[in-house]
């Protein structure tokens, strides 16, 4: 069987370009806000309405034969909003690595603590995997921390809490397309609660329509539905894991695109997560290997 089409290979591809997605995203959103193109709440509703439209779309020219299908859930919907929104708003009082790193420390500690409480155990190897990336995220982030501010924090705690049950409630998507469209359907009565809300402090400018419709439509449209594909083949602390390289794909964005220097800290940032991902995932597959000998 050619590589491309095993289950592995392909979790490993969605997995990549969902992540690559996640990282566009924030700088998307970052450019948007830090530029005064936009207020929050109008970046978020144009966000989730272009998400919606683009992935209708798509659903709408998918032929599907069962009627049964999974359309989401208004859990999932809810999530995506409050994430969305609380991400959007935190990201005024708070500097980039203060907000990534309150962030994907919710996203890890809800997912951790929800798998523990649901029965689930983590493996030896996955604790030590998970502190080795998380310490090299860290020293990613931790020279851009300063002090948050209150409410800059709690806004970006609910917001990785949010994302942290919208991934768990995504590991058991049957269909990832049509289930991530409805999700952002669901989010339509609350974008429009959110419209009269905030109707007048909204400000456009076409940079931030366009910086918004490009997050909704293809880092977030299209890149959670990717997201959703590659958690059939992930385990929830992998999952959690691997979102930790969101912030270096970011930083690698900055080489890439706006010339800046590739540091020591991020090379040993960099080899400390993938080190900690690999000792997850490869973990994981040893003692699966290690209880199916037992077994037969």
């Amino acid at each position: 069987m050619p590589l491309t089409n095993t289950p592995l290979s392909k979790t490993i591809l969605f997995t990549g370009l969902a992540l690559i997605a996640f990282a566009a995203n924030s700088v998307l959103n970052r450019l948007a806000l830090d530029n005064q193109a936009i207020d929050p709440a109008g970046f978020t509703m144009i966000r989730l309405f272009s998400g919606a439209l683009v992935l209708l779309t798509i659903v709408s020219f998918t032929t599907q034969t069962d009627k049964n299908v999974s359309k989401g859930s208004w859990t999932a919907g809810l999530m995506l909003f409050l994430y969305a929104i609380c991400f959007s708003y935190a990201y005024l009082t708070l500097e980039t690595g203060t907000g990534a790193l309150i962030l994907f420390g919710a996203v890890q500690i809800s997912i951790i603590l929800i798998t523990l409480f649901s029965g689930g155990r983590l493996l030896i190897s996955e604790w030590i995997g998970m502190a080795i990336a998380f310490s090299g995220f860290v020293a990613l982030v931790l020279p851009g921390v300063s002090a948050p501010s209150p409410e800059g924090f709690v806004l970006m705690a609910v917001s990785g809490i949010a994302w942290g049950i919208y991934t768990l409630i995504g590991r058991g998507s049957q269909n990832p397309l049509t289930d991530t469209a409805y999700n952002f359907i669901r989010t339509l009565p609350m974008v429009v609660l959110l419209a009269v809300l905030t109707l007048n402090t909204q400000h456009y400018t076409y940079e931030g329509i366009l910086l918004a419709v490009l997050s909704g439509g293809i880092a977030s449209g299209i890149g959670y539905t990717l997201w959703y594909i590659a958690l059939g083949g992930l385990s929830s602390t992998q999952a959690a894991v691997v979102q930790l390289l969101v912030p270096v794909l970011a930083v690698f964005g900055g080489v890439l695109f706006v010339s800046e220097a590739i540091t020591l800290r991020l090379v040993l940032s960099t080899i400390l997560i993938l080190g900690g991902i690999l000792i997850v995932v490869l973990g994981k597959y040893f003692f699966d290997r290690l209880n199916s000998k037992q077994r037969g």
